[in-house]
């Protein structure tokens, strides 16, 4: 062979040696990342071929599906659609999928390597691809109570219950809301339901979960936790002794005095009356004397500054380190740099109700195969805890004191005991827009369960400035939640 023939042979080798080893790479190491390319129309097609399972709630299904036109056989449908969001999320043919539409996406879908061997049976017998069920841990009549309450007051917020027991999320609502089923699709109207629904087309931000991605400052609800950091770090120890609280009460290392909401007993109150009155001057002074290391141990053992997976992320919970004592016994009030999500509130309610031990919240209670198999359980689990046992008995007896003689009485349910707090927080710069109303609360049989602990918060930006209060606009929806929850045990 003369010598160009055999520089083109070798060339062509190499172009042969170069298409094999491409094409090796495609089909072996790359075969994954493309067959699950979000661009990759095959996928889509796939995903969208055979219905999705559901989700459940109290054995009934909230979610559905229905055919459609196109590659895309079938879509999404929902259920009291805007009442579930928060809960649900979406998954839509056009822009994706959220919350547990997308998280549990791989069982619902059916395509989950743990329904390996169903899906190769169904394949042999010729059985159709079926996807699995995600049971939750919700109750329908608490989450209508809770979503029915806050549409009424027509302003934005959000509500969370918890079982103290096990930590299972029995509410989650969220308002305004949307509904998942107008974004299922691919079409015009899908694609013009989603432009109206983004922040910048839509100040209200319906698909914001506020229950657990927004953070307010708690307010007043917050010292239930200075109450516990207090008894649980030994400054005092009897909620009925009376507290070395001046008045006026200077914040160390000011000339600026803390001021009480109007002319309330805080002059060296008691624990209990303080929170009965709901004193800043007490319990800002508790912060301060704590200090800030203190009062940071106890808001993480509560769960502050981390997040949480429910298995929805739920934003983390803000006490600051590094505070001076003034700024410390503002953030004891639930004011300066402190804000938390009413996941949060719902969790400081739970374990203190739970006589001090904090269980892990989660909503979903089993996976299930198509076949309702279960795939896998979810155990309750301990999470910490924030305080003795003793300590949460004496703070219950201060919460349901604030419920039968102070601020929370619109909370109260005849024939069961009812422990709670309100927080009205301040909200923009100098206080100049209208503040949140707060209420924190649980519930306690004959027997001393406790089967329900709610937090609700409310953003009124049209109420009369002097109507707000977390007694008045926040305590009837937590009384209504607890109601439901009640009710369903009997």
């Amino acid at each position: 062979m003369n010598k160009p023939l055999r520089r083109i042979a070798i060339f062509c080798g190499l172009l042969v040696l170069t298409l094999l080893i491409r094409d090796n790479w495609l089909q072996y190491v790359k075969a994954d990342e493309l067959r699950t390319d979000e661009h990759n129309r095959r996928v889509a097609i796939e995903r969208y071929a055979s219905p999705r399972g559901d989700i459940i709630v109290g054995g009934d299904p909230i979610t559905g599906h229905a055919t459609t036109s196109g590659d895309f056989k079938y879509k999404r449908t929902y259920k009291n659609g805007p009442m579930w969001a928060p809960v649900t999320g979406f998954v839509s043919q056009a822009f994706g999928a959220n919350q547990l539409e997308s998280i549990e996406d791989g069982i619902l879908t059916g395509n989950d390597d743990r329904l390996f061997f169903r899906n190769t049976l169904d394949m042999l017998t010729g059985e159709k691809k079926q996807g699995g069920n995600v049971v939750t841990t919700l109750s329908a009549a608490a989450q209508k109570a809770a979503y029915d309450g806050l549409k009424r007051q027509g302003a934005k917020g959000a509500v969370v219950a918890l079982e103290p027991s096990t930590g299972k999320i029995l509410s989650l609502a969220s308002y305004p809301s949307y509904d998942p089923s107008t974004i299922a699709g691919d079409g015009a109207s899908d694609a013009k339901a989603w432009k109206n629904l983004q922040k910048k087309n839509n100040a209200d931000d319906p698909m914001l979960n506020r229950a657990l991605r927004e953070v307010y400052p708690p307010g007043s609800t917050f010292k239930v936790l200075t109450a516990a950091a207090a008894l649980e770090h030994g400054l005092y120890t009897d909620p009925d002794e009376k507290t070395d609280t001046p008045l006026p009460w200077i914040m160390p290392g000011t000339t600026t005095p803390l001021e009480n909401e109007g002319d309330i007993p805080c002059e060296d109150a008691t624990l209990r009356v303080a929170l009965q009155y709901s004193c800043n001057t007490v319990f800002g002074k508790v912060g301060a004397d704590l200090g800030n290391d203190q009062m940071l141990e106890t808001a993480k053992k509560f769960g502050f500054t981390e997040e949480q997976f429910t298995p929805i992320r739920s934003s983390a919970s803000v006490f600051s380190d590094n505070m001076n004592k003034s700024q410390t016994a503002l953030s004891s009030i639930g004011q300066f740099n402190t804000a938390a999500t009413p996941l949060q509130m719902a969790m400081v309610a739970s374990a203190v109700a739970n006589n001090g031990t904090l269980m892990k919240p989660y909503m979903v209670d089993e996976l299930q195969a198509p076949n309702v198999d279960t795939i896998e359980k979810t155990d309750p689990e301990e999470m910490s805890k924030p305080l003795s046992a003793d300590n949460a008995q004496i703070l219950q007896s201060m919460m349901e004191t604030v419920v039968e003689k102070g601020t929370g009485a619109n909370a109260r349910i005849p024939g069961v005991t009812v422990g709670g707090k309100t927080g009205t927080a301040q909200h923009g710069v100098e206080n100049s827009e209208n503040p949140y109303a707060w209420f924190i609360s649980y519930a306690k049989l004959a027997d001393g369960s406790s089967p329900v602990a709610v937090a609700v918060v409310i953003e009124d930006d049209n109420a009369v400035r002097d109507d707000i209060s977390g007694g008045g606009l926040a305590a009837p929806i937590a009384k209504n939640v607890m109601e439901a929850v009640l009710d369903n045990r009997k």
